[in-house]
């Protein structure tokens, strides 16, 4: 904010209590009008409605606006191309390289841009094993950011820790800030640069919060691997015997929903790293999509919806009963809710557990062809997850329409992955054969036929079908072998009407499912052409055949 008149703010009388000894003129941030220094929920709140930046709809949560930008802006991100990184980077489509000598001039900018405004820092951390936790500052220009960082990022316990706390990583955050693509080399006046070299990430021109989660996912997914831990696009929970769920896919298959369940505690709902010790999350809260969120499919998460301390992203409200209305698409069919994960009532504190004793890949298959679920051999199961097949729901990323959209993204999350997928999938491969995963393909998509003629499988057939495979319900039932995909299909499950489980007997047309089915099939032999040459042959050789 450009506090002109230097108006006192409803916090600024505590803005440097919980102040870090390392502060940001170690960043060459200078002449600020006032810092704030990790301040509180209520604080924030004060903040937030005294600067206009959100409104308190019904029960508490504040509800945000992030302007044009309500998606990722994934053609706007790139990674400093530098000499200490380079090799390990897998650049490509994802990985854009940026100039070195741009960034530094990028920089340079935007402190002479920040003199004589109020910023928002929040000190946390990324990673709830401390064996690999990493510091992080995430400094932002609005106050409700700075919430959102704070839920979703672990926190320091004490005082002492703020003022000790020296980070590793810094994100810059300041929507009003915009690149000059005649001078930059950005494609746009958004921009999102990661510098490996100097710890720092700068993202301007865009408020939208999945921007500042995913950045630090990055940064984690480059540098974990190298310590050996699986980083993951996951969602994780646990049973009452110990035995963990890792749950990997895109925005839309159903993560959140499939892992917020009653019947078992919660880890994370999002990113996940697998060390020699377990599984543990990476952060402190959930990002939960919420558009036609229901209170009796996903009660955990609807509850979340009407509590202090969430923050709603472009979630409609009437300004005058301050009710939301999470039906209503008309900003966004990405609406969001940012919240801790103690909002949960069964969430893990430790947020951490031991090693999976199940591995579900999730896919939205808008062909309508896929079987609701199947077994998958341990070479089958790094098949699909570097394939990464899905289809893209409305709204996860600027530029997709109504329709889904067929995509092959690789380890489940393309978008932030550094390192080549072979580098993950080895790191996989090896932990499944090490601790006995069972590993399956759950298909959250249509049935019946493809998008616009079939349905959305029942949320309730789908959640019955989970409970059977964790529970080894599953393990006596008759499978048979798909034809072309080569795995495993039940041919009965509790809860599940049989004729649900094959998906050709729903479909109005045989001959027309064989022929989806078929081009289905062509296309992740297309798509897995280009990691051949770096796969195992008996991975190579666990996917479809026509």
């Amino acid at each position: 904010m450009n506090n002109l008149l230097n108006i006192k703010t409803p916090a600024e009388a505590q803005a440097q209590e919980l102040k870090s000894d390392f502060g940001l003129k170690n960043l060459g941030i200078t002449n600020l009008r006032a810092a704030y220094w990790n301040l509180p929920v209520e604080a924030l709140y004060e903040e937030i409605v005294f600067r206009n930046e959100g409104k308190l709809s019904h029960l508490g949560p504040i509800v945000v606006n992030t302007g044009k930008h309500n998606a990722r802006a994934a053609n706007d991100k790139f990674i400093v191309r530098e000499p200490g990184s380079a090799e390990h980077v897998w650049w490509g489509e994802y990985n854009r390289p940026y100039d070195a000598d741009k960034f530094e001039e990028l920089f340079t900018r935007l402190q002479g841009f920040l003199q004589g405004r109020d910023l928002f820092i929040q000190d946390c951390f990324g990673g709830a094993d401390p064996n690999y936790t990493l510091p992080v500052r995430i400094i932002t220009e609005y106050a409700w950011q700075s919430l959102f960082a704070r839920n979703m990022f672990i926190l320091p316990e004490t005082n002492e820790d703020y003022r000790r706390h020296v980070p590793q990583f810094t994100l810059i955050s300041v929507p009003s800030f915009q690149s000059y693509p005649s001078i930059d080399g950005s494609p746009s006046t958004t921009l999102i640069a990661l510098n490996f070299e100097q710890g720092l990430c700068i993202i301007g021109n865009t408020a939208y919060g999945g921007e500042v989660k995913k950045s630090i996912f990055t940064v984690l997914n480059y540098l974990l691997p190298l310590q050996n831990v699986m980083t993951m696009h996951c969602s994780a929970n646990v049973g009452k015997d110990g035995d963990v769920a890792l749950f990997f896919g895109l925005s839309g298959t159903g993560k959140t929903t499939l892992s917020a369940d009653p019947e078992r505690k919660l880890i994370g709902d999002d990113e996940h790293g697998w060390s020699d010790e377990g599984v543990f999350n990476f952060e402190a809260g959930s990002y939960a999509k919420v558009i036609q969120l229901s209170s009796t499919a996903e009660p955990q998460i609807f509850a979340c919806t009407r509590k202090f301390g969430t923050i709603l992203e472009n979630v409609v409200y009437d300004p005058v009963t301050r009710l939301i209305d999470l039906d209503d698409d008309s900003i966004t069919e990405n609406t969001r809710a940012s919240y801790p994960l103690e909002f949960i009532d069964n969430a893990v504190p430790e947020k951490k557990a031991g090693h999976p004793k199940n591995i579900i890949l999730l896919t939205c298959d808008a062909s309508g062809v896929m079987p609701p679920i199947a077994r998958l051999t341990p070479d089958q199961a790094l098949y699909y997850f570097i394939s990464g097949y899905t289809s893209k729901v409305a709204g996860t990323e600027i530029g997709l329409g109504q329709e889904p959209e067929i995509t092959f993204s690789t380890c489940f999350g393309a978008p932030f992955m550094v390192h080549h997928p072979n580098f993950y999938a080895d790191l996989l491969k090896k932990k499944i054969t090490r601790y006995g995963v069972n590993c399956w393909l759950l298909n959250t998509g249509w049935v019946g036929g493809p998008y616009g003629i079939g349905k959305r499988i029942s949320i309730k057939y789908t959640r019955a079908m989970l409970s059977a495979a964790l529970s080894g319900a599953l393990s006596d039932v008759t499978y048979t072998k798909d034809p072309i995909f080569g795995f495993e299909v039940p041919e009965h499950c509790p809860g599940v009407p049989d004729d649900v489980l094959n998906p050709a007997i729903a479909w109005p047309s045989e001959s027309e499912y064989k022929i989806r089915y078929r081009d289905l099939a062509s296309r992740f032999i297309d798509n897995f052409r280009k990691f051949e040459d770096q796969t195992d042959r008996t991975v190579r050789n666990s996917g479809p055949k026509i």
